[in-house]
Order: C-alpha cells, then structure tokens, then sequence
C-alpha cells in the first residue's frame, strides 16, 4: 500500500483548526474528503502539527496511506480539484517509505508570527496579521526573546488544555525581526507546546510596548504558572512555515 507525503498550504482562517473536530470543518477533513473523493476510500490523513483555528500553514505536512496508485503529480491535482472551494493547497505528493511518518518522524518545526505595527487600518492583510498601533521597541523584545531560548519548563506560556506528557521544550530559535513597519518573530523547535508560540508573542508584546522587562519576562517563565503569562496572541499572524525531516 503506497504511502504519500503531502506538502500543503491553507489559510486557517474558515477552519477550526487541523484535527477533525465536531464544532466545525477542519483541514484534515476537508483532505480527507478529498482522498475519499478520488479513490472511494476513507483513510485518516495525518499531520506533522495540530495548528489551532485561524492558524495558517505555508508547508504543513501529512501522510495517508491508499490502496491506489497514483504518479504522484496526478495525485497532487486530483487532491486540489477536489478541494475547491476550500483555501487549501496541496504543493506536492511524493511516495515514501512505510517508515515515514509526519508528525513523529519531523525533527524540527518552523513558526512565523507576523505583527502590523502600523496605525493605518489593515485591507489586503485582515486575518493574517495582528495589527498593533502602539510602537513596539522589537530591540528590546529580540534582546528579551533570548531568556527564553534552550530548554525549559514552559508552563506558564502552556494552554490549560495541552495533552502533551511534558511541559519541557527546547527553543533552538526566537528572533524579533522588523522590516518596516511588519514585525516578524521566528522561532524553531523539534515540538511546541499547545498555545506556546502564541503565548511567548503576547508576553514579548508586552516587552516591546514597554510594560515588561526583560527580566520581568524571565520572572514569567520562572513562575510555571498559567497565571504568570501575558496576552495570548490571536491566531491571525501565526504561520507554520516548515517542518524538517
């Protein structure tokens, strides 16, 4: 039975998230849909990452397995004529060994953030920015963003409903970039918790808008407490830009 990569792309905002949920259309169902619809077989996709709703994805990963065989490239194109209406875009289908698998086999994950900091209104970016007219001190927020990196117990910028097993992770990156008036935060790990990213981008917010410090920052991590975070960032401006194999 060929098993098949698939890299894709989706604006999260119509979704309420990857995971097939019963509260509304997911990306996993919309795909999974999609494989029904070409070969009649109903088979579970599976993701390399549970992005939450609105979140969106420029190279999210999955793999399904189908007893058809398909050239990967006729593949690819059924998949995407079937999903549309949907804003999702399968980029590519390969066929891979049986061994691979999307979410256990990725060893490192990619994430984007992107901030507006601008007063003019948004148009062509609504729902794939926040939009934050303060000015925010990104020097400040990079120089902060360091006492997060490396391993760490990150309870306090953990959802009250992650299932992970632990609250430990390895932040290899998280740089605050800005270029004009977009202001980008880049951060890499092998996992995230639920929520993280979002989490650390409200609290060093908080740093740019001059309400926190550096070591205030630090203090939150330290705490382990939910209660500790700032702001949780909206899904909007959140991006998964890479899974590495």
């Amino acid at each position: 039975m060929p098993r098949y990569k698939l890299i894709i792309e989706y604006d999260g905002a119509p979704f309420c998230g990857w995971q097939l949920q019963d509260n509304g259309a997911s990306v996993q169902g919309a795909l999974e849909n999609a494989v029904k619809a070409i070969c009649g077989e109903q088979v579970r996709v599976h993701g390399a990452g549970r992005t939450d709703a609105g979140v969106h994805a420029l190279a999210q990963v999955a793999h399904c397995d189908i007893e058809k065989h398909f050239v990967p490239g006729r593949f690819r194109d059924g998949l995407n004529a079937h999903l549309r209406p949907h804003p999702i875009g399968v980029l590519s289908a390969d066929i891979v060994p049986d061994t691979f698998e999307a979410r256990f086999s990725a060893r490192k994950r990619h994430y984007r953030y992107r901030i507006s900091n601008r007063r003019a209104n948004l148009a062509i970016d609504i729902g794939h920015v926040w939009r934050l007219p303060r000015p925010l001190d990104t020097d400040a927020m990079h120089q902060a963003a360091q006492r997060l990196v490396g391993k760490h117990d990150f309870t306090t910028f953990r959802d009250t409903e992650c299932q992970a097993k632990s609250p430990e992770k390895t932040l290899e990156q998280l740089d605050v970039i800005r270029n004009g008036d977009e202001v980008d935060i880049i951060t890499s790990a092998r996992s995230f918790l639920h929520s993280q990213v979002r989490s650390i981008v409200g609290s060093l917010v908080w740093v740019g808008e001059g309400r926190w410090s550096a070591d205030d920052l630090a203090a939150a991590l330290a705490a382990k407490s939910r209660a500790a975070c700032g702001p949780v960032a909206p899904p909007d401006g959140l991006y998964l830009v890479r899974v590495d194999y």
